[in-house]
């Protein structure tokens, strides 16, 4: 039996189209996909991409039909489903990396995100570090040490967007009309990691989601935005291509239940019906 898990995403820091691409970085959160890998008959349940990963690590380290006994896989994860929280991702990175610690063997990052790649488009919480990544290609991987003290108030809606329906859903020009904003978004990321400055990395986070929301909008965007100023927090950011928005805030400076009461008293959780309290974390498959 081998083990490993995968931590979720609070949707990106930033996503769009940068330096001449789609490019996100995500900011991983302390909510995990937890996998075991052990001999044993498929469950009933099991998800199909976790399956085709498995096979997959077992090809790539060259074992032949026969030599491995029947694996199972068993997920514990309650990470939202399409929501933009990168539920998948943490379910087949984990499972890449539990499969390949069965057979006594190790994937490093960026085995872990081509393997990954090959099967959907994956987020960049399968790198230890913040990370602009290539989500389609993986053609571009640039690292950012820096690791922010966040808490993150994750507002959830009722409403769900597969990757694959945002992809159907949005035209590929209405990305690249922002590629201005965006590269200003990751300009003032990169000002963020460089002075270790949580309002910077707010200032980007927020640039980022208001050029997202002009073609995939958020419920109650604009008041989102009033009670940011209100209370003085970070910023937010939000899931690009799914529904769930983060209030980037510090516990110590901020008060989430004040917060949530003004969400409540101005109307806006009538759009955002679950709420959740979540850490920043490194990223990368434990």
């Amino acid at each position: 039996m081998a083990d490993a898990r995968c931590p979720a995403s609070c949707g990106e820091l930033i996503q769009g189209w940068i330096a001449g691409g789609e490019k996100l970085i995500s900011c991983p959160i302390d909510w995990y996909s937890e996998v075991e890998v052990s001999e044993g008959e498929p469950a009933a349940d099991e998800r199909p991409l976790s399956r085709r990963m498995l096979q997959q690590v077992i090809d790539y380290f060259g074992h032949q039909q026969g030599e491995i006994p029947p694996l199972r896989i068993d997920c514990r994860s309650t990470i939202p489903l399409a929501k933009g929280l990168a539920s998948s991702t943490a379910d087949i990175a984990a499972t890449a990396v539990a499969t390949a610690r069965y057979l006594h063997r190790a994937l490093d990052e960026r085995q872990l995100a081509d393997l990954c790649l090959r099967l959907e488009p994956t987020d960049s919480t399968v790198f230890r570090a913040l990370t602009l990544f290539d989500h389609h290609y993986g053609t571009c991987h640039i690292a950012y040490p820096w690791l922010p003290a966040l808490d993150i108030l994750i507002l959830e809606s009722a409403d769900t967007l597969t990757t694959a329906a945002f992809h159907r859903r949005i035209n590929k020009d209405s990305v690249r009309q922002q590629g201005e904003r965006l590269d200003s978004a990751w300009q003032m990321f990169q000002t963020a990691c460089r002075s270790e400055s949580r309002r910077r990395l707010g200032e980007a986070t927020t640039l980022s989601a208001a050029a997202s929301d002009l073609y995939l909008p958020k419920p109650a965007f604009n008041a989102l935005l009033r009670v940011v100023e209100r209370h003085d927090l970070f910023g937010l950011n939000v899931a690009h291509s799914g529904t769930v928005v983060g209030l980037l805030l510090d516990p110590r400076r901020h008060d989430p239940g004040r917060i949530i009461a003004d969400l409540t008293q101005t109307g806006v959780l009538r759009h955002y019906s679950r709420q959740h309290m979540t850490h920043m974390v490194p990223g990368g498959v434990r």
